[in-house]
C-alpha cells in the first residue's frame, strides 16, 4: 500500500530543497510550526487541504502542480506489478537477479519510478521527475 502522506511529504520536501529554503523559512511563510511541517515532510502527519494550500503558497507552487506530481508518482507505482508482494512469496531466483533489492523501474518519459524491497513489509519507491527547465528531483516514499 502506498502511503499518500509520504508521497505528499516527499514532494513538498523536494520543492523546498530545490529552492534551497529552510524548514524555518517555509514554516514561517505558511504560518505552521516548524515541527509540524517537518512531520508532514517526513510523512508522519497528513496535512489538511487548507494547510497544504498554505504550504504550496509559501513555496510559490500551485496546489494543482503538487497534486499532479503526487498523482503521477502514485499512478506509476500502481502500474508496477508485484510492488507489494512480500519477499517470501517471491521465487528465490528472482530475488537473486535483483540488484540491492531493486525490483523494477518504469517511466512515462516525465517521471521514472524504481521500487526497492527493503523488507517483507516495506518497499521504497523512488521517483524522479524530468523537467527541461529545472534540475531533477528525487522523491522517496516507503509503503
Amino acid at each position: 500500500m502506498i502511503l499518500l502522506r509520504r508521497v505528499i511529504g516527499d514532494a513538498l520536501r523536494a520543492r523546498r530543497q530545490g529552492q534551497q529554503r529552510t524548514l524555518r523559512e517555509v514554516s514561517t511563510a505558511a504560518n505552521v510550526s516548524l515541527g509540524y511541517l517537518s512531520e508532514i515532510e517526513r510523512g508522519h502527519k497528513e496535512p489538511s487541504s487548507e494547510l497544504l494550500a498554505a504550504i504550496c503558497d509559501a513555496l510559490g507552487a500551485r496546489l494543482s502542480e503538487l497534486l499532479r506530481e503526487v498523482s503521477d508518482t502514485v499512478a506509476l507505482a500502481e502500474q508496477m506489478p508485484g510492488v507489494l508482494v512480500s519477499m517470501q512469496d517471491e521465487p528465490a531466483d528472482a530475488a537473486k537477479s535483483t540488484n540491492r533489492g531493486v525490483r523494477q523501474v518504469t517511466s512515462d518519459g516525465k517521471v521514472a519510478v524504481s521500487v526497492r524491497q527493503d523488507s517483507p513489509l516495506k518497499a521504497t519507491l523512488r521517483s524522479t521527475r524530468v523537467r527541461p527547465t529545472e534540475r531533477d528531483r528525487d522523491v522517496v516514499c516507503a509503503a
